[in-house]
């Protein structure tokens, strides 16, 4: 059963997969850490299969042992910042621009594995970004509780 807040107050914001259950662990919230945990690891088990092929298909190529060595590298480095920048996006807001989202684009597609590692090491703990919204959540209701109300008139 999903407690209604009161509509004049900030709203919470939602999360991909846990919507506003995060607020007050609600609405199966655990259920969804789970089922995100479980999908997130089993995204990236089947992202390392595919890449395994991927290799298999390099060495049967017979390309050599440098290639193969560069190709292991780049996933790798990749994996390895694609999983710092997702853990960091968890506890900070990306700029507004945009800009660097479509700069990244092609580290996460490289590095997927590291990005769906993080997700899978935060939903154990909590929903992804949960903190970063509660504590921003948290605010707007402080900011909310000590401003003045509408109705009334300072005295002069």
């Amino acid at each position: 059963m999903t407690k209604t807040r009161p509509q004049a107050g900030p709203v919470p914001e939602e999360i991909r997969w846990f919507g506003t259950t995060w607020v007050d662990h609600d609405g199966g919230y655990a259920w969804r850490r789970a089922a995100a945990a479980a999908g997130s690891l089993l995204a990236a088990a089947a992202g390392a299969f595919v890449l395994r092929l991927g290799f298999q298909g390099l060495a049967d190529a017979k390309i050599g042992s440098f290639v193969t060595a560069i190709a292991f590298v780049g996933f790798a480095v990749c994996s390895v910042l694609a999983f710092q920048r997702t853990w960091k996006g968890f506890s900070t807001r990306r700029p507004a621009g945009g800009g660097a989202a479509g700069d990244n684009q092609s580290l996460y597609a490289i590095g997927f594995i590291g990005a769906l590692l993080a997700y899978f090491v935060r939903s154990l703990s909590e929903a992804p970004g949960e903190a970063l919204h509660r504590s921003e959540y948290e605010a707007a209701l402080a900011r909310q509780a000590t401003a003045r109300p509408k109705g009334k008139k300072r005295k002069r």
